[in-house]
């Protein structure tokens, strides 16, 4: 099959697509600079923006499956904007190239009123993506764990940097994350099965937890010894992403829209991906380790 990745240099693009094309696809990648980016042997490379629609249509030429990948929040202020406009170009790009499927990873959470600016963004770029005339396949995670994940990384670091935090109540919030390599693996899986083609599915790890149980099980993988936390109700939202920024580096513009979403469980309600793309997934604290030796190893480079 012929398959495009969006968001190629990303955290999950860079993953997919090594692969895809150890699954026999063929692959190609749309980057914003082509200078800045190293293809794995046989990858084609378009250079665009989905922002900027003219450099689409070149790149979906011919393509039977696309992966759409990008998320506008590192951007900072006005990101939902800048993510309804791309999904909406890209849609109407596809459309007119014909290609058959769309494939997008989106964020865990119930619909509702009370959903964080982050995740209605991500519900606005599915239903953008939705109104092409193609299948969209809508794969919904969580927390995901892996070296280079923004979530992951302020877990991480609050984790390892505080023996003693003073938290928000957000830190007896459910979450059910997944290990990079699993979602990996349902992106690459849902392709080959047709039962997916028009459907959205929740994918999640095996161990649903509390931040305050992830910030714990990081702390000891790391250093030993896990940090004595303490919730305090008055952190409300925006103070906690104050607290956040200083104890982290995650820059602020992905910090804050992600920390407003901390406040409500994000566990999978509907497992019917498991009986169609059965993956094998990895529990937390393995994920956690690999993770960080995989920084570690990026680190010494």
């Amino acid at each position: 099959m012929n398959v495009l990745v969006t968001g190629a240099t990303g955290f999950v693009g860079g993953r997919l697509i090594p692969a895809l094309l150890d699954a026999g696809h063929e692959v190609s990648a749309l980057v914003r600079d082509r200078s800045t980016y190293d293809a794995p042997e046989g990858v084609t490379v378009f250079e665009g923006d989905v922002l900027e629609p003219s450099g689409l249509d070149e790149a979906l030429d011919g393509v039977d499956a696309a992966y759409y990948l990008i998320h506008a929040m590192g951007g900072g202020h006005g990101f939902e904007e800048r993510d309804r406009r791309g999904a909406r170009n890209f849609a109407n790009a596809a459309e007119r190239a014909g290609v058959e499927r769309v494939l997008y990873l989106s964020g865990l959470g119930v619909d509702g009123d009370d959903l964080s600016a982050h995740l209605r963004s991500r519900r606005e770029v599915e239903t953008v993506l939705g109104r092409g005339e193609y299948d969209l396949t809508v794969l919904r995670a969580a927390i995901i764990v892996g070296a280079g994940s923004a979530s992951f990384r302020i877990v991480r670091q609050l984790g390892s940097r505080l023996p003693v935090m003073i938290t928000p109540r957000w830190v007896s919030t459910r979450v059910q994350p997944i290990a990079v390599d699993d979602v990996i693996a349902y992106l690459v899986g849902v392709l080959d099965e047709p039962e997916t083609a028009d459907g959205t599915f929740e994918i999640g790890g095996p161990e649903v937890l509390t931040y305050r149980e992830m910030l714990s099980t990081v702390g000891r993988v790391l250093t030993g010894r896990e940090p004595w936390i303490v919730p305090v109700p008055v952190l409300t939202p925006r103070l906690s992403a104050y607290w956040v920024d200083l104890v982290t580096d995650v820059p602020a513009g992905v910090a804050y829209p992600l920390i407003d979403g901390m406040a409500t469980d994000v566990v999978v309600t509907d497992d019917r991906i498991q009986s169609l793309v059965p993956v094998d997934c990895t529990p937390f604290e393995a994920a956690v380790a690999q993770a960080l030796d995989e920084e570690t190893a990026g680190e010494g480079h």
